[in-house]
C-alpha cells in the first residue's frame, strides 16, 4: 500500500524543520533549548568536542565535590555550544602546590585546603618562573568557598582541669606548659591519667597540622598578624619553646581525619586533645558518644581558617576557554544551592545570607558540645616567604 502523498509531504517538513532548529541552536543559544536534546546533544559533541577542566582539589571535601559536579552537569553547561566537563584527580594541600611548580602535573583548575598553599603557591612561582601562577587577590578566578577553623577537640574531663570552661588568649602557651611539665597529669592532681597527649598531623603534609604551627607562632608573639621570617629566625626563646612543643608529640599523623578516628577509638588512652578541622569534628561527633566521656570542641583564642580556595591557574596550558569553564563552576560553587549543601557537610558557607542555625543544621544541633556560630577572630595570612621559613624551621627541628 502506498504511503499516501500528503503523509511525505508532511514528513518532509518535519524534517526539514527539525534539521532547521538543529543548524540555528549552533549559532543561537535562544534556538539551543528548543531543539530535540538526544540528536542536539550527539551532533554537538561531534562538532563542537567538550571544553575538559582538570581539577586537583584535597581530599577533605570529596563528598560535597561529588554533590557538585553531578548538580553541576545536569545543569548542562556550556560555552558557545560546547558542554564542560569535569575532570576531577585528589592531591595532598602541599603535594599539590609542589607538584605544580615541579612541572609534575598541569591542572586548569586547583583547590587546596587554604590560602597558605596559595600564598606559598604565588610566592614560589613568582621566583620561579618570574610571574605568579595563581593571583590571590582577582576573587573572579581565585576565591574561598567553604569554611572550616582549626579547633581542638578534647575528652571534657581533661580539658576542664587543663583551662576550665575558657582557655582564654593564652590557649596555646597554657597548652606548651602542660605538656612539659615533667609530673604529666599529676601536677593536676590527676596522676592516674599519665601523660598529657596532644596531637596534630605532620605540617609538611597535611594542612591541619601547618595551620596549627601557625597558630602557636602567632599566639607566642601575642599577634594575630604581621608575622615575619625574622621573628621565627631570630627569637632564641621562641625557637626553644616551639622546640619543647613539637618534641611532646610522639606521632605526627598524615591525615586530619586519622587523628578524629582514633581520638574516637582509643580515647584518652591515645589522645587527650588533637588539632583537627571544625567540618571533620561535626562529621565525627555522634560516633564519640557513649565511648569514653564527653568530647568537645575549643576554639582557639585567634583561628586560621580552611576557606577551600578554587583558583584558576595563569598557565599556558590553560587556554581562554578552559579558564572561562573553570571560572562558571567556580561560580556555580560560590551559589546558594551548592552553599546550602555544604552546611549539611558541616562546612561554613562562604555565602552570608544562608544561617548557621537554621533547621537541620550540625552547628545547631552539636551547640552543647562547644560548636559556635560565631568565630574568634582569624589571624592574617603572612606571605609565602613567612610560611616558609616556618616550614624549614619545623623540618629542620621536628620533622620526622
Amino acid at each position: 500500500m502506498n504511503t499516501p502523498r500528503l503523509n511525505w509531504i508532511l514528513f518532509g517538513i518535519y524534517t526539514l524543520a527539525t534539521v532547521s532548529v538543529l543548524l540555528l541552536s549552533f549559532v543561537s543559544p535562544a534556538v539551543w533549548n528548543i531543539a530535540y536534546a538526544p540528536v542536539r546533544e550527539g551532533i554537538a559533541s561531534l562538532i563542537y568536542p567538550p571544553i575538559e577542566v582538570s581539577l586537583l582539589y584535597s581530599t577533605e571535601k570529596a563528598e560535597w565535590m561529588e554533590q557538585a559536579i553531578a548538580r553541576f552537569k545536569a545543569t548542562r553547561p556550556r560555552i558557545s555550544g560546547r558542554s564542560i566537563e569535569i575532570d576531577l584527580q585528589t592531591s595532598g594541600s602541599r603535594e599539590m602546590y609542589l607538584a605544580v611548580l615541579d612541572g609534575q602535573v598541569q591542572p586548569d583548575l586547583i583547590s587546596p585546603a587554604s590560602m597558605l598553599q596559595i600564598s606559598l603557591l604565588e610566592d614560589l612561582s613568582q621566583s620561579k618562573f618570574g610571574y605568579p601562577v595563581v593571583n590571590a587577590s582577582d576573587r573572579a578566578t581565585c576565591r574561598p568557598v567553604l569554611m572550616s577553623p582549626v579547633v581542638l577537640v578534647a575528652w571534657k574531663d581533661r580539658a576542664e582541669v587543663l583551662w576550665g570552661d575558657n582557655p582564654n588568649g593564652n590557649m596555646w602557651l597554657r597548652m606548651h606548659d602542660a605538656l612539659t611539665h615533667s609530673q604529666g597529669w599529676e601536677a593536676y592532681e590527676h596522676p592516674e591519667w599519665g601523660y598529657i597527649k596532644f596531637g596534630h598531623t605532620n605540617p609538611l603534609k597535611s594542612n591541619s597540622g601547618f595551620q596549627t604551627i601557625l597558630l602557636m607562632t602567632y599566639n607566642y608573639f601575642g599577634k594575630t598578624s604581621g608575622l615575619t621570617a625574622v621573628d621565627i629566625l631570630s627569637d632564641e626563646a621562641y625557637q626553644q619553646w616551639f622546640i619543647e612543643f613539637e618534641s611532646t608529640i610522639s606521632k605526627f599523623g598524615d591525615s586530619t581525619g586519622t587523628y578524629m578516628n582514633e581520638i574516637i577509638a582509643y580515647g584518652p588512652s591515645l589522645y587527650d586533645f588533637v588539632s583537627v578541622y571544625e567540618a571533620t569534628a561535626i562529621e565525627q561527633a555522634e560516633n564519640a558518644i557513649g565511648r569514653y566521656g564527653e568530647l568537645r570542641i575549643y576554639y582557639p583564642p585567634a583561628t586560621s581558617v580552611s576557606d577551600h580556595p578554587f583558583c584558576v591557574l595563569q598557565a599556558d596550558w590553560v587556554t581562554p576557554e578552559k579558564a572561562e569553564a573553570a571560572e562558571l563552576f567556580l561560580d556555580f560553587l560560590s551559589g546558594r544551592e551548592m552553599q546550602a549543601l555544604a552546611l549539611t557537610y558541616g562546612f561554613r558557607p562562604v555565602d552570608d545570607s544562608i544561617p548557621l542555625d537554621g533547621p537541620g543544621s550540625p552547628f545547631l544541633k552539636y551547640v552543647n558540645n562547644g560548636v559556635r556560630l560565631q568565630l574568634p577572630p582569624q589571624v592574617e595570612v603572612p606571605p609565602g616567604n613567612v610560611l616558609q621559613t616556618l616550614l624549614d624551621f619545623w623540618q629542620r627541628n621536628v620533622g620526622n
